[in-house]
């Protein structure tokens, strides 16, 4: 064999050898690249997890995006500080996303809802995804045991009803006492708070006669039990939940921004009613939950909404679960 036909042998295994090394690369991108696709098309808004004998799944009703995070959060600050806080955890200082996340506790006897999302008349925007997604996850609307109401917000009450009907057939309602009082009583019919309220006469109102009211401490079922955190809203719930030695809590809107709510507890939030109350009930909340160790989900936290926070200064770190609920 001649040097020339060694060389060119050389050169065709060599070419061989390149493309088996390169091709099962660009075979693996291309597969990754088809799973992100099919990831995102396929992604059911909806996460479930175990709690001791409890079974919680959270549930995207969608994301809404906005011009801010300033003036909504940090409207007592400069807009430049909110952008220097946005910048530095990697967000963007001129929009962000706001999700909704309602929360079913499946306790093996009763299933509970937290909370009903937008509703109806939000789908034409992509929103109110509640019912379809909570269907994919295996949890029919007449399975619903326990509606439970955190506050009387249109994000959080606009799923009640549907088609003029109440939305979950076989349910009753709990929510607590002081913000049934205020929504209902005769002046907030004016005003600033007049569309609020009837948005309550609406959909939550009709619901009274099969409705329990809760003051701080009460239980909801066994291992269910109301947290007073009252500011966003004023008669604003929180609950605590506990199974095989197991704590979580939901928060509701103690905190509407993963960053700004956490890292500045402090700053004023455009839609907390009573601003320095509700300060007082997110730090409280907060510094009990980052001391005990304690998960919990926020209904506007990154989806799928679960974590937990660290103790910094001035506020606090958020930490998204993982697998912690796995082992």
């Amino acid at each position: 064999m001649t040097g020339k036909t060694d060389r060119r042998t050389m050169f065709k295994l060599a070419g061989g050898a390149a493309m088996a090394l390169t091709a099962p690369q660009i075979m693996v991108r291309a597969a990754s690249a088809q799973i992100a696709t099919a990831s995102e098309v396929a992604n059911p808004g909806f996460h479930n997890f175990k709690l001791g004998d409890f079974r919680v799944t959270t549930i995207l009703d969608g994301g809404r995006p906005s011009d801010g995070p300033h003036p909504i959060f940090g409207e007592d600050q400069e807009a430049t500080a909110v952008a220097e806080l946005m910048e530095a955890n990697f967000l963007p200082s001129d929009q962000f996303v706001n999700g909704f996340a309602p929360v079913i506790i499946d306790t093996g006897a009763e299933k509970i809802l937290f909370d009903t999302g937008l509703g109806e008349g939000a789908r034409a925007n992509g929103l109110g995804q509640l019912r379809e997604r909570m269907q994919a996850a295996g949890h029919q609307p007449d399975e619903i045991d326990v509606v439970v109401l955190t506050h009387f917000h249109g994000d959080h009450i606009g799923g009640l009803m549907e088609g003029g009907e109440p939305a979950f057939a076989n349910a009753r309602y709990v929510t607590g006492q002081v913000e049934y009082d205020f929504w209902t009583a005769p002046e907030r019919a004016e005003g600033q708070t007049a569309d609020a309220a009837q948005a309550v006469v609406s959909n939550v109102v009709p619901l009274a006669e099969n409705m329990t009211f809760l003051a701080d401490g009460d239980e909801v079922v066994s291992g269910v039990s109301a947290v007073a955190a009252f500011g966003h809203s004023p008669g604003h719930m929180a609950f605590s939940v506990e199974s095989g030695g197991r704590r979580l809590m939901l928060v509701a809107d103690a905190a509407n921004h993963y960053v700004a709510s956490l890292m500045r507890p402090d700053w004023h939030v455009r839609f907390d009613m009573d601003k320095e109350m509700a300060t007082e009930t997110r730090m409280r909340l907060f510094d009990m939950i980052a001391t005990d160790r304690i998960p919990f989900i926020g209904y506007h936290m990154p989806f799928p909404a679960v974590g937990f926070v660290e103790k910094i200064e001035p506020g606090y770190r958020y930490v998204p679960a993982t697998y912690q609920f796995d082992l």
